[in-house]
This record gives structure tokens, C-alpha cells and sequence, in this order.
């Protein structure tokens, strides 16, 4: 329906007619008169549908295609109807510009890959994200956002909400701007928030803004570049609140949130004090109260952490484990050597949406989902071997079982402490984690500072109500400016998202292009190659056992496995098969890496008589669009001795 075109028609029309005759001035309301004479406001009202995308679940996977192409339906678009009772932001960024890094590129040809931006945003416990638009010195993002201002307290939710009421809700938008290079590693290259609030001044309802975004970590004070964004009430506010009374909010809440902070920052060194003074040595433990998010601010390292509730998304504290140890580990980047690790402590959203993220960001990612899963967990910031600064999950049992959970990879290991008054000959536990020392744990409530005469972690006893051994922060304290809705400065937790990815699809790509390198990487060598699909199709329940066993710690499955194979293979005739997991889906990236493994790379290139090779990919799909990859190669081929 051409909306925009029959309303200029009807407009030009009743200008022509009415303003003719003595030149008078038309209002809204007369223009508003003649397009509901003409019944256009009940066609748009009638067809007024907020497109939103649906994951369809019962969708079955695409059969395998012939070619390597796989015709990806588009996604199904569910019609969700505004609700008139409730109010709504409707915001559209309307184009970039001045994104400098970029004036150089040149433009894309159709159909050729490049690297694009994608904008996420969050807003009161809803997501969205933009098309991807290509990188250019003027992007050209042409995307709109209907976000839904709800009211939190019961009672209220079914009123309309006023511009007085709307005055209190300080959550901003927080927009995370992703770029994806051609081979679809992704880079954080701004988080920024957005005060909305000024669109309750505008007259018309509507307020043109240009944001400036700055960039991340080392470059948090450079200009990245300038979004056009244009914000829309929707309905329209009866009342529109003056801009006086707007500014003045927005200084009281400023003013609210640095008196707080400074209070917390006064405590913080007076604790800080006080903990110096137990023993000279502690100044150079790693105690960490303060850690600075992707934009440069320094935040309460309690605020990073929250109990996160994911609905259905995931069953177990296991599970989230696994989730968490399949989103990409990179270390924040810095400009030139030295050595020295850049810290940067993310957001979630930021995290999120890279996908990728410091072991920081994993550790207090791993934290918030234990704590919704009723676990009494902290983070834990020490060191590993060599003395490289760390940080992991620990939860405690109600028996007063002590167990670290390692982020970046899903291991578990009980703590046993060993004392050191024993005598020498006494059996003691040998460590198994690979954690050298800790100086303090911190959870959204709580912050202890180790404050036993060694900081190393296999002597450490975890009885936390021991003030001896562990130094407490006031929970009050922690509170004033942690606790969401505290500041304005904390930013509240986005919920996760439901996976995008098909894992049947995926997996059926991956493996046709491993195929297809295989087979050629074969020929330059002088070979041929022969499939075996039988033998590819009896590796799957490999792969699955795998994927249980670092899920649930439960091997399964195994007996058959090998029966399997064994039936596969004749006699007389060697199988030979190696597994490998990942966690992105670049089929060339992966095939590199297989080809470094000299296991791999005897199965890839191996000679004989009567050869024949399987491969087998299964992608297991998480939250987030985070998935783990396996691959098994193999091959059997007659023994000639």
C-alpha cells in the first residue's frame, strides 16, 4: 500500500480546494478532516501491522542440496498488531556520516562480499538489530525500531503512559554498532546510550538527534562517526512537557548518580586503607574494586554481575557453562607492543552482540546465569601459571563444597585445601585447576578481599563469614550503587536471545565444503577421492557423545559407536579417525587448522589400496547465534604390510 503517495495526493488535492479561495492557513486538524473524509485513516489504521521476525521451530531442515548452495527460505514474518492502549518510541536511524576510517573504501560491486555494520540495540528487556549495511564513510542505515515504554509497577501496566511518568523511566537505549570483516569476524566499534527523553519536549512529537558515537577501549575519546536518528512518540503526547523541566530531571539525575558514586568512592578507599594496613604485602594482591567497561568509565566491578534468568534458553547450570565456553575468547586489542593486556570489561550487550569477548566478560556473564539458577556464586580475579591475571566462577555448596568454574572452557574443579600445618608425611590433595593465586571474589551483593597470610589458591579456605580470612565490603555500600535502577550508570541487563542458526542446515553446508576442500587439496597432491557415506553417516553419534560429555561431564554411547564401526570396516582394512571441535563455521578456516594437526593431516592425505574417506560435521546451536562445531575425519584402507 502506497501510503506516503495517496496521502501527498489527497493533501495537494485539498490544498488546491480549500486554500484557493482567501490564502487562509490549513491546520493539522483540517488536513487530518479531509484524509478521514476520504477513509485513508481507517485503510491505514486497518493495515497498520509492526512486522516482527519469528524463529520458526517446527521448520525441517532444508534437504540436502545437490549444488553447495542452499536456498535459505526467507524467514517468516509474524504480523503483530500496535496496541493502541499502550505507548510506543518509534525510533529510525535515518542514515550515517563522517565515518572516516572508511572514506578510502571503494564501492561494493553487486553480489561481492564486504564488510558490513550491524547496529544492535537494547531497550527495557527488548532487542533489536539493523540490516547490515555495508562500511562507507556515510552508511546507509535506513532502519526503524518500535520500542515499547511500559510501565513497571502492576496496576499501572494497562494505562497509558503520560509524559510526567515517561519523565522517570531513565533507561536509555544502549546501541552497540558491530562491524563484520569478509570473513565474518566480528569488532565492537562503538556502545553508546541514548537519552531519549528529550522527544517529550517536541512539539510535533517527533526530535531529530545526531549522535556522535566515540569508540572503544584505547580510542574511547576518538569520533567514530555520526548516526542520524530521528524519535517519534507514538500516539501522540496530549501534553508535551517543557524543555526546562526536562533539563532540569536530567541534572538532578546527574547529580543524584555522581553523589552516590562519590560517597561509594570515598568507602572504597577507606576499605582500601584498612586493608593495607593488615599486612604491607596485600598492596600487591589482585583486588580489583573498580574496572573500566569498552567506553573508558570506570564502574564498581559488583555492577558487572547480576542474577540473569533465561527462560527456556538453557536447563542447567551445565549447560550455561557450555554456552558461555562456546562464545569466542579475544583479549581486548591494543594499538602497537609491550606486552601489557588491555582491560576492558564489557557490557553484555556489547558482549553479546560480538559474540566474542575478554575472560572477564565470560567469568561475569558465567556468574549472572549461576546466580538465576538459584547457585551462590562469585567471581573470582587472581592469576594462572607465570602469574597472568585471571578470572573464574566459583560457587559454593550449602555442605560448603567449594567448586571453580572455569568460563573459557566448561571445566569444573572441587577446591580441597591443603593445610600447610600438616605434617610433611600427610596425604594432601593435589590441585587439579590450573589457578595460581586469588585476591578478591565479588558477586552483585557481596565483595571480600582475601586477607589470609597467602594469597596462593591451594591453601585458601573459603569460609566467607571469617572476617580473618576474608575482608568484607559493606553490602549497604554495594547496594547504593550496583543494585539496578541505583545510577544511571549502570545499565540494565539485556535478556539472551533464542538461536538463529539452523543446526541441521549448518552442519549440511560445513560438511559439503569440507568435502569439496578435501577432494581438492587430494588432487593437488596427486590423489583421488572416494566417499564413503555409510561411514560418514556412523560418525554422528560420536559427535553427539562429545558434545554431551563437556555439556554434562557424562560420557555416553560409546559401546555402539565402536560396534558400529567396526561392522563398517572389513577386515583386513584399517580405520583411522580423528575429531576436532570449533566454535565459529568458517569451513576454510577450519580445514586450515585440521590440516596443522599431523593426525588430521594423515587421515586427509592418506595412500593406500582401496581408500575411502568420511567426514562428518554436527553443529550444536546456543543461544546468541554461539555454536559449537564438530568434525570427525576418517578413512579406512587395506593394510598391505
Amino acid at each position: 500500500m502506497d501510503v506516503h503517495g495517496r496521502i501527498r495526493e489527497v493533501l495537494a488535492e485539498t490544498i488546491r480546494e480549500e486554500l484557493a479561495p482567501e490564502h487562509q492557513q490549513l491546520s493539522t486538524e483540517d488536513l487530518i478532516k479531509a484524509l478521514r473524509q476520504r477513509g485513508i485513516i481507517d485503510d491505514v489504521m486497518k493495515e497498520l501491522k509492526f512486522v516482527t521476525d519469528v524463529n520458526e521451530t517446527e521448520k525441517t531442515s532444508a534437504p540436502k542440496p545437490s549444488t553447495h548452495f542452499v536456498d535459505r527460505e526467507p524467514p517468516v514474518l509474524k504480523k503483530t498488531n500496535i496496541d493502541p492502549t499502550r505507548r510506543y518510541l518509534y525510533l529510525q536511524v535515518l542514515g550515517g556520516k563522517a565515518f572516516l576510517e572508511h572514506l578510502q573504501e571503494p564501492e561494493p560491486l553487486p553480489g561481492q562480499i564486504c564488510s558490513t555494520f550491524t547496529l544492535c540495540l537494547h531497550f527495557r528487556n527488548q532487542r533489536f538489530r539493523s540490516k547490515p549495511v555495508p562500511c562507507a564513510c556515510e552508511p546507509d542505515f535506513q532502519d526503524g525500531f518500535l520500542l515499547e515504554i511500559h510501565k513497571d509497577s502492576l496496576g499501572d501496566g494497562s494505562k497509558m503512559v503520560d509524559a510526567t511518568t515517561m519523565l522517570s523511566i531513565c533507561d536509555p537505549v544502549h546501541m552497540v554498532l558491530i562491524k563484520t570483516d569478509t570473513f565474518g569476524e566480528t569488532t565492537l566499534v562503538a556502545s553508546y546510550f541514548l537519552e531519549w527523553r528529550s522527544v517529550l519536549a517536541a512539539e510535533t512529537g517527533i526530535t531529530n538527534v545526531a549522535v556522535e558515537l566515540l569508540g572503544v577501549g584505547t580510542e574511547s575519546k576518538v569520533s567514530v562517526g555520526v548516526l542520524n536518528i530521528r524519535l517519534e512518540m507514538y500516539p501522540q503526547l496530549n501534553k508535551t512537557l517543557s524543555s526546562e523541566i526536562i533539563s532540569t530531571q536530567f541534572t538532578l539525575e546527574r547529580q543524584k548518580t555522581a553523589e552516590k558514586e562519590r560517597l561509594f568512592l570515598v568507602y572504597a578507599k577507606q576499605w582500601w586503607r584498612e586493608y593495607l594496613q593488615i599486612r604491607p604485602t596485600h598492596n600487591t594482591r589482585l583486588v580489583k574494586i573498580f574496572a573500566q567497561d569498552e567506553n573508558g568509565v570506570n564502574r564498581p566491578v559488583c555492577s558487572y554481575v547480576r542474577p540473569l534468568r533465561v527462560g527456556r534458553l538453557l536447563d542447567t547450570p551445565r549447560q550455561a557453562a557450555r554456552f558461555v565456553c562456546v562464545l569466542g575468547h579475544e583479549r581486548a586489542p591494543v594499538i602497537g607492543g609491550g606486552g601489557g593486556k588491555q582491560e576492558q570489561w564489557c557490557t553484555l550487550l556489547a558482549f553479546l552482540c560480538r559474540n566474542k569477548g575478554d575472560c572477564e566478560d565470560h567469568a561475569n556473564l558465567l556468574c549472572s546465569l549461576l546466580l538465576g539458577f538459584g547457585l551462590e556464586a562469585f567471581v573470582c580475579v587472581g592469576t594462572k601459571a607465570k602469574g597472568v591475571p585471571h578470572t573464574w566462577v566459583m560457587t559454593c555448596g550449602s555442605d560448603g563444597t567449594i567448586t571453580f568454574w572455569e568460563s573459557l572452557t566448561g571445566h569444573r574443579y572441587i577446591h580441597r585445601p591443603i593445610n600447610p600445618d600438616d605434617p610433611p608425611l600427610a596425604e594432601q590433595p593435589k590441585p587439579l585447576y590450573p589457578y595460581r593465586t586469588i585476591g578478591c571474589i565479588f558477586n552483585h551483593q557481596m565483595f571480600f578481599g582475601n586477607c589470609q597470610p597467602s594469597d596462593a589458591v591451594e591453601v585458601c579456605v573459603f569460609d566467607l563469614h571469617d572476617e580473618s580470612k576474608w575482608k568484607p565490603m559493606s553490602g549497604e555500600a554495594i547496594k547504593s550503587v550496583c543494585a539496578p535502577g541505583a545510577t544511571s550508570a549502570v545499565p540494565p541487563f539485556p535478556p539472551l536471545c533464542a538461536s538463529t542458526i539452523d543446526a541441521a542446515v549448518t552442519s549440511n553446508e560445513i560438511e559439503v565444503q569440507l568435502r569439496i576442500l578435501v577432494s581438492e587439496h587430494r588432487k593437488d597432491l596427486g590423489l583421488s577421492t572416494i566417499w564413503d557415506d555409510q561411514l560418514s553417516y556412523v560418525l554422528s553419534p560420536a559427535l553427539a557423545a562429545y558434545e554431551l560429555e563437556r555439556t554434562t561431564g557424562v560420557s555416553a554411547g560409546n559401546e555402539e559407536f565402536q560396534d558400529a564401526v567396526r561392522r563398517a570396516v572389513p577386515d583386513g582394512h584399517t580405520f583411522k579417525g580423528f575429531p576436532i571441535h570449533f566454535v565459529h563455521r568458517n569451513a576454510r578456516r577450519l580445514f586450515a587448522t585440521c590440516l596443522r594437526s599431523p593426525f588430521c593431516e594423515e587421515i586427509i592425505c592418506c595412500r593406500g589400496d582401496q581408500v575411502r574417506l568420511a567426514v562428518r560435521v554436527r553443529v550444536f546451536a546456543y543461544p546468541e547465534s554461539a555454536c559449537a562445531v564438530w568434525i570427525m575425519f576418517a578413512c579406512k584402507y587395506r593394510s598391505v604390510l
